[in-house]
């Protein structure tokens, strides 16, 4: 009897407790997902990293954003006592071995390089905010150098042209300072521009020219030292953060001794310049030549057949182009309708190229196989 009511019992204890024990590891179970959520995803951890984007992309849009205001517009600095904004001066500066090194390269917004006769490169230089006291060794013109700088509106300076020349550049409506006239009297240019010899250098690379004396000779031609053109917009350096490892370009125009490169300096955001392997030097400072930009554009360019062995290059239409800046490279494209217009840059995406301030060097070639990058 003792037996069976202890069994009673012992069912009537166990029974209800199991219920509960079970009961109550379902619930737990159940409430087991809401803390691990919250364990996993803590809001204190989130914040830090949203704020680190936000600030990475507010300077990535600073730095693309384009400068607009009292600015150099082939340079993109801003006007200044240093930073002048005078009508551009285009240059025709020699790039033959015996020419080297030229002086005040580094003074001009722009350099413009494109192959010659005998495979020879020459320099369309274009001054705008500095008088460079001494400019050369300067050279003779080309029609195609001429149609480019016609592009910038410049007053266009050199030593003379083939005898074809002097009327086809007078045709373009561009004005002109040359050291010598036009001798056919096909055209009214005449001898107007003020220049010197250098007699520690050979003839015909050793002449040389003020800027301040070829506004002087401007002024008396009645020509106007304020306007210009330019094919430029500008923005900031990218950050460090956003600078590529792209650090060597190499154009080759034609023979080793002709050859341009270009390293890319990180830390300063600039390209040193090189020609025929050596460092490209100013004359007068002995400093080598870098740029802040660097762009190549292809076009066509073919001998012309006659007996000089001058060439023709197309400097209208549009073509393919590469621009290099921040230790980066854009590919994108060239356009402009006639040599009165500036050129215009764009990318792939149909978007204008914002160069970095400061000095752009330009190289235009014939294919894609001449620049290594």
């Amino acid at each position: 009897m003792k037996n069976i009511r202890k069994n009673i019992i012992g069912k009537f204890i166990i029974w209800p407790v199991s219920i509960f024990i079970l009961f109550s590891l379902t619930m737990w179970g159940c409430a087991t997902p809401e803390k691990v959520e919250k364990v996993e995803r803590p809001e204190e951890e989130i914040l830090p990293i949203e704020e680190e984007t936000e600030e990475e992309e507010e300077e990535d849009l600073i730095s693309k954003k384009e400068i607009t205001g009292n600015i150099n517009p082939l340079s993109g600095y801003e006007i200044s006592d240093e930073i002048n904004d005078f009508r551009p001066i285009a240059i025709m500066v020699e790039n033959s071995p015996t020419s080297r090194p030229q002086s005040s390269l580094n003074l001009a917004d722009v350099v413009i390089e494109i192959v010659d006769e005998g495979g020879v490169t020459r320099f369309i230089a274009l001054y705008s905010s500095h008088e460079a006291e001494v400019v050369g060794p300067v050279r003779s013109a080309r029609q195609y150098y001429a149609e480019v700088a016609s592009g910038f509106d410049p007053i266009y300076v050199f030593w003379g042209t083939y005898p074809e020349g002097y009327k086809i550049i007078e045709n373009m409506g561009v004005d002109v300072l040359s050291v010598l006239g036009d001798q056919s009297g096909a055209s009214s240019i005449t001898a107007q521009a003020s220049h010197w010899r250098d007699e520690t250098r050979a003839a015909p690379h050793n002449g040389y020219m003020s800027i301040q004396q070829l506004m002087e000779d401007a002024e008396r031609m009645d020509f106007s030292l304020e306007g210009g053109k330019s094919p430029f917009s500008f923005k900031l350096d990218a950050p460090l953060s956003e600078r590529g490892d792209l650090d060597e370009i190499t154009v080759d125009f034609s023979y080793a001794q002709y050859r341009a490169d270009y390293q890319y300096n990180q830390q300063d955001n600039t390209y040193l310049k090189y020609v025929g392997g050596e460092p490209h030097m100013d004359r007068e400072t002995g400093e080598q030549l870098e740029a802040n930009n660097v762009v190549v554009m292809l076009t066509d360019i073919v001998p012309s057949g006659n007996v000089a062995g001058h060439m023709i290059a197309r400097t209208t239409n549009s073509g393919r182009a590469l621009f290099f800046m921040d230790g980066n490279m854009i590919e994108g494209t060239w356009d402009r309708t006639s040599v009165s217009d500036p050129f215009e840059f764009m990318d792939d995406d149909g978007n204008k190229i914002l160069f970095n301030r400061g000095t752009t060097w330009i190289s235009m070639i014939e294919s894609m196989d001449k620049v290594i990058y």
